[in-house]
């Protein structure tokens, strides 16, 4: 590099002069770089997704319009187009298939409804009450979280034998201890059985109810509490006015997940009834799993499934709508 020194006057510094160098290239902007980057750490995601739930969601669509049968199972392409009609069958409730699909999906309405109500009811009590430190709380929130760390198999398997007829600890308890009933009872068959799988759900989804319901918790100041106390409240009061309102948010994410759980639970009736249920705890999620592998008549199960994706998108856009409405108005 060359300088060059310019002539001054006396007593005035040199001036040096460097000639300007090579031209910058233009950067890339730099909002360009942020938008793109979490696109492409998304992309291994996103591909995943479509691989795994897209691609069989939009087979399945596809299938429900076909006459997919065990004559075509080696090759479903070449199953026939029957347009509506699995649909029509499927929502004919005078019809031997839409009355039982009818009534299976009433039995799983009352079901989720009762199993729903009574997860949050059990989770949210045992939250609360667990916030006041004594000894032992520790040993208590890890206990209760056992029936949700459990594999659902084995869970499930015991309450199989727990409910056994003739040798179960709930008919040893029930009649031989407390003799609460005449005589042993069927809780495998039977009306006993919706009974008996309400029971293994509520015991087996409490736990994360309890689970959110506590983290919800931790997020409200304890100062809300001190001031309602100095100020007359009592407990009751304070969870009307402090803890429900403050676990809004929470429940209304809780809620919304445990119905879509509970609506679409296949392992437990599976796992207690097998693949023929009692009429009592036919959840449709056997039942269209009956209709399709049982009956080997797939394109009526692939519509069935369309149907009761539809009904869980209506219920959940209308759940939301409706909550979403209600915090606002609890805002104002």
């Amino acid at each position: 590099m060359t300088t060059t020194t310019a002539s001054t006057e006396v007593g005035e510094p040199a001036v040096r002069k460097t000639p300007p160098g090579p031209a910058r290239r233009p950067r890339r902007p730099g909002w360009l770089r942020r938008v793109s980057l979490p696109y492409l750490l998304l992309l291994p995601a996103l591909l995943l997704e479509l691989l795994v739930h897209l691609v069989p969601m939009v087979i399945g669509i596809v299938v429900s319009f076909k006459e997919l049968t065990q004559f075509y199972i080696r090759d479903w392409t070449a199953a026939p187009w029957n347009a509506l009609d699995n649909y029509k069958m499927s929502v004919d409730f005078n019809a031997p298939v839409g009355e039982a699909l009818l009534n299976s999906f009433l039995i799983t309405v009352a079901f989720t409804v009762l199993s729903v109500g009574l997860c949050w009811l059990i989770g949210t009590a045992a939250a609360i009450f667990l916030q006041d430190n004594f000894r032992g709380r520790g040993v208590l929130r890890a206990l209760f979280l056992v029936p949700y760390a459990l594999p659902v198999y084995t869970a499930v398997i015991t309450w199989v034998f727990m409910f056994q007829h003739d040798n179960g600890l709930v008919n040893h308890v029930l009649h031989d201890q407390l003799g609460i009933t005449d005589k042993p009872s069927f809780w495998l068959i039977g009306d006993n059985a919706f009974i008996a799988l309400l029971t293994v759900s509520v015991w087996k989804g409490w736990p994360f109810a309890f689970l959110i319901v506590m983290a919800g918790l931790q997020n409200i100041p304890k100062e809300l509490y001190e001031a309602a106390s100095l100020d007359g409240a009592g407990m009751w009061q304070q969870i009307r006015r402090i803890t429900m309102p403050s676990l809004r948010p929470v429940n209304q994410v809780l809620v919304l997940v445990l119905f879509l759980w509970t609506f679409n639970d296949f392992n437990t009736p599976y796992v207690l009834f097998g693949k023929t249920p009692p009429d009592a705890g036919d959840l449709i999620s056997v039942h269209i799993y009956q209709a399709s592998f049982v009956t080997w008549n797939f394109g009526t199960g692939s519509a069935m499934s369309v149907l009761l994706l539809l009904f869980l998108l209506v219920v959940t856009g209308l759940y939301l709508v409706f909550t979403s409405r209600g915090r606002k108005a609890a805002d104002v």
